[in-house]
């Protein structure tokens, strides 16, 4: 059980840094022309975060179902 567990926590440290590298080098850098408002660029990459984010929660709770259902199983 506890190398499904050490598993586990790699896999979470592996998501949490690739989607900081997401977000850091394809969602910083987006802006748009001089004429539209800063805060709708900043409304669109928070929209962008936060997508990512549900998608890494998403994942990591399938992992983390995948791991204890089969530990309960055996």
């Amino acid at each position: 059980m506890t190398m499904k567990i050490y598993g586990f926590i790699f896999v979470m440290w592996i998501l949490i840094l690739t989607g900081g590298g997401i977000v850091v080098e394809l969602v910083g850098p987006i802006s748009f022309s001089e004429d539209i408002e800063p805060i709708i660029t900043s409304g669109v990459k928070v929209f962008l975060a936060l997508f990512l984010i549900f998608i890494w929660v998403f994942t990591l709770t399938k992992i983390k179902n995948w791991i204890f259902k089969s530990q309960v199983k055996s």
